[in-house]
């Protein structure tokens, strides 16, 4: 790729260098070198098959990269015992999965026995939802309702990063938009966010950093307004687009 403007963040929380991922003799990622600045979205896009989800799952370590190093605020992940790793980076997955029973006993489940409902309350009420849903049945939540617990769910454990895979896309626009604003309100609040997203819209409402995959290698890392200028990857980014809908 031509050479591309790269911001390079101060005291990044996380730095993956030359990371690669090789499953069945073909590189997912190869010779990925990041710096995610603190407190800001970084948007994730790229074709299908680009190595996107693999990039996520390397951060907290769901996958283990094959060559390279990952650091949390300088430290090798690998070095982290993995428990830990997933309460300081946490995952909000595509599709709102929770586990039966009441609201409150999907998020007892990850904050632990000791959690008592002013802990769970306080986790609902990050997401704007009333702590009158602790006791719902998860089966009867909206696919945003039920985003949204997710999401108050990965809070709970006072994480630094959260890793977005696609959280939005079986959402409707109301949903999508209000669960745009929460991430927005949580970043600005100190949280930092990695979001992949295949919705270039999307993308240019909630990113201040953008990181483009292609093939597995970074094709692009910087500003959104200096994506514009690289019409390759808009053009491959478009038709990507066009083609997934």
């Amino acid at each position: 790729w031509d050479a591309v403007p790269v911001v390079t963040p101060l005291n990044p929380v996380l730095s993956l260098r030359d990371v690669g991922v090789l499953r069945d003799d073909r590189w997912i990622l190869r010779e990925v070198s990041l710096e995610i600045a603190p407190c800001l979205v970084t948007g994730v896009v790229g074709p299908s098959g680009a190595g996107k989800t693999t990039l996520l799952r390397l951060c907290n370590r769901l996958d283990a990269p094959d060559t390279g190093t990952i650091l949390l605020r300088g430290r090798d992940t690998a070095d982290v015992p993995p428990p830990d790793l997933r309460r300081r980076v946490a995952m909000v997955f595509q599709r709102p999965t929770l586990l039966g029973g009441t609201v409150r006993d999907d998020l007892a489940r990850r904050r632990g026995e000791e959690a008592g409902d002013t802990v769970l309350a306080d986790a609902l009420r990050r997401v704007s939802l009333d702590p009158e849903f602790l006791d719902r049945s998860a089966a009867e939540l909206s696919g945003g309702e039920a985003q949204r617990v997710c999401l108050a769910r990965a809070l709970l454990t006072e994480p630094e990063v959260l890793l977005l895979d696609e959280p939005t896309s079986a959402l409707d626009a109301g949903p999508r938009l209000a669960f745009e604003r929460q991430v927005a309100e949580l970043c600005a609040a100190g949280l930092t966010a990695l979001w992949v997203t295949h919705d270039l819209d999307q993308l240019h409402r909630v990113a201040q950093r953008v990181v483009v995959l292609v093939d597995g290698r970074v094709g692009f890392a910087g500003l959104p307004t200096h994506l514009a200028e690289r019409t390759d990857l808009v053009d491959l980014l478009t038709g990507e687009a066009t083609d997934g809908r």
